[in-house]
């Protein structure tokens, strides 16, 4: 007889907890921020992939796997070398507010991190690499948080494009998970609610059979959390 496979963690977290938490309102940037124009993001797309191969792979660990927003030819499972998850960079903004704060998801040193590799589809560069660091990067003052990571795959190790891989020129929270579950279990802001966003993410891992334990609790917190909190007005 052969041993059954270990049964994975059920998903705790449910549409129905993020329905439950109150949607929020503030800015979607911080004021003040010099915004990315398109020369900029040229500029700086034309500094990270150059002399780099082609098709530029991009790994992604959180929102780029269910929402990646460019043209992507290939996708392929992947591990980031010497890389975990961590909710620490503080957002007073986008998924979070001054009154309610959110955190979002970054790269810390150290273990390894199971994501996904998105080739950016040959012949879409320009448009592909504009709509990736306008979103990911912002602004000048966040210009900073792009890598080329080490990543290993079925075909072995290489190299791959990534961003918040120790976060720079941000507001951090080091938090316990417990202390994590608490703030995304009740932020929002002008783009939604830290419970969307975590949800979303777990669904986005599940859905390429990957399962990271550090999730799996948060989101089983985070759940916790929003049905201690009872009922939304």
């Amino acid at each position: 007889m052969h041993d059954a496979p270990p049964r994975k963690p059920p998903i705790a977290l449910t549409a129905a907890h993020v329905a439950r938490v109150a949607p929020g309102d503030g800015p979607l940037h911080t004021p003040g921020w010099r915004m990315l124009e398109d020369h900029d993001l040229d500029l700086l797309a034309d500094r990270l992939t150059r002399g780099r191969p082609r098709p530029i792979p991009v790994f992604a660990y959180g929102s780029l796997i269910w929402n990646p927003g460019f043209a992507v030819q290939a996708r392929r499972r992947a591990t980031a070398v010497g890389w975990h998850r961590s909710f620490s960079i503080s957002l007073d903004h986008f998924r979070g507010s001054p009154e309610r704060p959110g955190l979002m998801l970054a790269l810390a040193a150290g273990g390894q991190c199971e994501g996904v590799l998105l080739d950016i589809a040959q012949g879409s560069e320009q448009q592909s690499l504009r709509a990736i660091l306008r979103r990911e990067l912002v602004a000048h003052e966040l210009a900073a948080n792009a890598a080329w990571i080490e990543v290993e795959t079925e075909a072995g190790r290489g190299q791959a494009l990534t961003f918040y891989a120790g976060p720079v020129g941000t507001q951090l929270a080091m938090l316990s998970v417990e202390e994590q579950a608490r703030r995304l279990a009740r932020a929002a802001g002008a783009a939604g609610t830290g419970a969307e966003y975590l949800l979303r993410t777990v669904h986005g891992l599940a859905e390429h059979g990957i399962h990271d334990p550090y999730i799996w609790r948060l989101q089983q917190l985070v759940a916790e959390e929003i049905d201690a909190l009872g009922p939304s007005p």
